[in-house]
């Protein structure tokens, strides 16, 4: 008898998981076992970042929630040619292999590789396109090429299509998973000596991420558009994190958004989904542009001087900039993980606007810290910022780190949670605590200099430095 292997990725749920559902409509129609693995690479497990702790976290537990139901997930370790010798060589009679492929980055590579091995080995592959709602080649103009501003891409992703969660019932979760004590076992052990997140309450799970998106459908979408700016509101899905390692899919969120739309709609819900499409947006401009983690899209600003000084980037890093905005975000991305998503734009602006560094080392420095890294999203969001991307921001319109403090957080809530040597500083002087007299500063119990730092730059003469930075090229 034949069997089929199914290949987790970063799609930790049973589902509306494209691949694995139709592999377990193809084996029930074959009546053949089913054999799941997760391909464990040494490249990653090497990264001992917050990011990789935290998925990996969330792979454990993925794991170990199927076990519980008798699907048994084989982790497999070494390149990918490693991994998948171990498995041939304990199951010689696979005949098709079902995976849900990435169509970015190095995954992409891997994938095209993988593909030509398991042909030329006379094994049938069936991937799926499952992380976006639309793939990188489904939204185009009439002439075939792609789209490089975002509003006209989403008219038409709009217009496209879309496809419903594809539901697996109780009884097709009944199925014959294949466990290999030897190879299962390994596979544990090497999984249980990777560092991991600890938090077991944040770390994602499928039950949890349906929990998350009823809780943001019932309570905050309606109001979505209105206080998703402001950072000290609750007022964001908190839905990142699930669709980063795929305990939700976007098709799922989509669709349970629509079906609420059909008895009470709202404009929340235009902007949330909105939201969705620029996840697919970013994801079909780094498909086509495969070298942008590392080389501008704009490709007349690939000759830009950034400044080289480490001791300004390490001030931002540990947010004592000054500037209290940009100290609250990188405090709270150190925090948690995580960070909201106006300040990512205030913090990636200073960094590339204000003190003038590559916008490289800040995607590096996202990418080490947040829980809900997107390669695609978080580098189209760097070069936005950096103003030398596809549909970036005009280099000319610089945030003002102040200017926006005082729009989105006007009180300084959020300020003051991540800043506690601010909490005594008086409302009108939150977001330039430097403005404060003498005695200003003795009452609100923070010297700046000494408890709080004096701004590391005068914005506006960076504002004109970056400006004519860009001019130069031009």
């Amino acid at each position: 008898m034949t069997l089929t292997i199914v290949w987790f990725r970063r799609d930790f749920r049973l589902q509306d998981n494209t691949a694995l559902y139709h592999a377990v409509k193809e084996a029930q129609h074959r009546k053949e076992p089913l054999l799941f693995m997760y391909h464990l690479d040494s490249a990653f497990t090497n990264k001992d970042t917050p990011n990789h702790r935290f998925f990996f976290a969330a792979l454990d537990q993925f794991i170990k929630r199927c076990e519980k139901i008798g699907i048994f997930i084989h982790v497999v370790e070494g390149t990918w040619q490693e991994a998948f010798s171990q498995i041939l060589d304990r199951f010689p009679e696979v005949s098709a292999i079902y995976y849900n492929k990435d169509e970015v980055g190095t995954g992409q590579k891997r994938d095209e590789e993988v593909d030509k091995h398991f042909y030329k080995n006379g094994i049938r592959v069936s991937s799926y396109m499952d992380y976006t709602i639309h793939g990188a080649n489904d939204v185009k103009k009439e002439d075939g090429s792609i789209y490089k501003v975002f509003t006209p891409y989403y008219k038409k992703w709009m217009t496209q299509p879309k496809v419903d969660p594809f539901i697996l019932k109780d009884e097709d979760l009944s199925l014959e998973s294949i466990k290999d004590d030897t190879l299962y076992s390994k596979g544990q052990s090497i999984l249980s000596n990777v560092n991991k997140f600890s938090d077991e309450k944040s770390i994602p799970h499928e039950e949890s991420a349906m929990n998350v998106l009823d809780s943001f459908l019932k309570k905050r979408i309606d109001q979505y558009d209105r206080f998703r700016d402001i950072p000290s509101a609750e007022a964001t899905s908190k839905l990142s994190v699930h669709l980063r390692t795929g305990t939700i899919s976007a098709r799922t969120v989509l669709y349970h958004i629509q079906e609420k739309q059909q008895s009470s709609y709202s404009t929340g819900m235009d902007t949330f989904i909105k939201e969705l499409a620029w996840r697919d947006f970013y994801n079909m401009i780094y498909h086509h542009y495969a070298d942008s983690k590392t080389r501008e899209v704009d490709d007349k600003y690939q000759q830009l001087e950034w400044n080289n000084n480490p001791g300004l980037l390490e001030m931002w890093i540990k947010g004592t900039t000054g500037f209290p905005i940009v100290d609250a975000g990188m405090r709270q991305l150190a925090k948690e993980g995580w960070m909201h998503n106006r300040v990512r734009m205030i913090t990636a602006s200073f960094l590339t606007k204000d003190l003038l560094m590559d916008w490289r080392l800040g995607e590096r420095y996202f990418e080490k810290m947040l829980h809900d890294y997107d390669e695609a999203s978080n580098i189209g969001g760097w070069q936005w910022a950096a103003s030398v991307g596809t549909d970036a921001v005009p280099y000319f319109r610089v945030f003002n780190p102040i200017t926006q403090s005082n729009r989105y957080d006007s009180k300084g809530e959020y300020i003051k949670k991540y800043i506690p040597e601010l909490a005594g500083v008086p409302e009108k002087y939150i977001h330039e605590p430097w403005k404060m007299e003498e005695h200003e500063q003795e009452e609100a119990g923070c010297i700046v200099g000494k408890d709080y730092p004096e701004p590391v730059v005068d914005h506006a003469i960076q504002r004109k430095r970056a400006i004519q930075m860009f001019q130069e090229l031009k």
